[in-house]
């Protein structure tokens, strides 16, 4: 194992948060003959506004920037990420639709730049990029890096999502109860037929069902549970 890598891999495991993680990844990146990182992680849920986190070590008035002028929506580097999980070299090819970004991005150091996606088994999609200001990448350092980048990929997205999933948990977690009729919910039970089965009242049931919609920030059942089944995959069932 390469000397970066151990360097990696003892920085995670004394690790405590998300920012603690990413920093491991950029001095990686950094290792790796990059000077800037940065890792976009994106949520399936909800499905209708899918949430999308940001971390990276650009300059900060860039990162100003690329929010102000919405940027993230014509970012063609995320829209490949959001449809392919092989790599990409930035260029002037792929920059085509969004030249005043590409340019603003090169005035700011990030000239030079490589990005691969990873999903994870939750259908969470993270995207990594490494960056520097100079000297174009040849093929004779992909062929040499790009194991190593693809390796770095995959092992920032697992323990980053894992982190950011960990902090996103919300407060005050669902109770036995509430937990039990969104999974008899998902089995595609109404409130009358759970109402039934747990010997409550319907209107205790919508109750129950009312306080778990407001913990897991979903506005209709179906996506309750779709947010239950995302956060537990593989939880136990209580019936």
């Amino acid at each position: 194992m390469d000397i970066w890598m151990e360097h990696f891999c003892h920085g995670l495991d004394s690790a405590s948060d998300a920012e603690d993680i990413f920093g491991c990844v950029v001095r990686a990146a950094a290792a790796l003959g990059f000077e800037h990182c940065a890792y976009g992680a994106r949520r399936p849920l909800p499905m209708a506004r899918p949430r999308t986190l940001l971390l990276n070590s650009y300059d900060s008035r860039w990162q100003h920037r690329y929010v102000a002028a919405g940027y993230l929506a014509i970012d063609p580097v995320v829209a490949h990420g959001g449809r392919h999980a092989e790599p990409v070299i930035w260029s002037d090819a792929l920059f085509r639709r969004s030249p005043q970004m590409w340019e603003e991005a090169r005035g700011f150091g990030l000239a030079v730049g490589w990005s691969q996606s990873c999903f994870d088994a939750q259908g969470n999609g993270g995207l990594v990029s490494v960056a520097r200001s100079h000297e174009a990448l040849s093929a004779i350092e992909l062929r040499e890096k790009e194991p190593a980048l693809r390796w770095l990929v995959n092992v920032a997205h697992l323990a980053l999502s894992a982190a950011l999933l960990r902090e996103e948990q919300p407060r005050s977690l669902l109770t036995g109860r509430e937990d039990e009729i969104l999974r008899w919910t998902a089995d595609g039970k109404t409130s009358p037929e759970i109402a039934q089965i747990l010997q409550l009242s319907v209107n205790t049931v919508n109750f129950h069902v009312k306080h778990a919609l407001a913990k897991l920030g979903a506005a209709t059942k179906a996506s309750a549970v779709a947010c239950l089944i995302a956060r537990f995959p593989h939880g136990p069932s209580t019936h």
